[in-house]
């Protein structure tokens, strides 16, 4: 994973990794939006500029991806839990969760889940669409 121009290893689960973002190298647009959907689900816009979908949803625990510009012009897929009512009803999302926190946190429910998704930003970055970020 690499910070800037140093190559630095962070392992996930642990608290260095609850650190990192997943920054996307482009702003998303009608024409990339497809490219960054995951698991059958579609980015939907909640908001002018904010785009969010589905990364994992149980009766326990969900996260939504949320994608913003988050930090100065940088798009950034963050996580959020949402409140959900009547079974599918989407009411609330919490603030955005750094990337690596998230993905932290869904590896202490599901870590297959938890290495699909950490796959899912691997298959990203090696088509340089994003890469990750230490935050500072």
């Amino acid at each position: 994973m690499a910070n800037d121009d140093e190559t630095v290893e962070i392992t996930p689960g642990t608290p260095q990794f609850a650190k990192m973002v997943f920054k996307l190298n482009e702003a998303v647009t009608d024409e990339n939006l497809a490219v960054l959907n995951y698991n059958g689900n579609e980015l939907t816009q909640i908001d002018d500029g904010v785009y969010a979908q589905p990364a994992f949803v149980n009766d326990d625990f969900n996260l939504f991806f949320v994608i913003t510009q988050l930090i100065e012009e940088d798009w950034i897929i963050a996580f959020s839990k949402a409140t959900i009512e009547n079974g599918s009803e989407i009411t609330d999302l919490s603030e955005p969760i750094p990337t690596g926190e998230g993905l932290n946190k869904l590896g202490e429910v599901s870590p297959d889940d938890a290495n699909n998704l950490l796959q899912y930003f691997n298959t990203l970055s090696d088509a340089n669409r994003g890469e990750w970020r230490l935050l500072q």
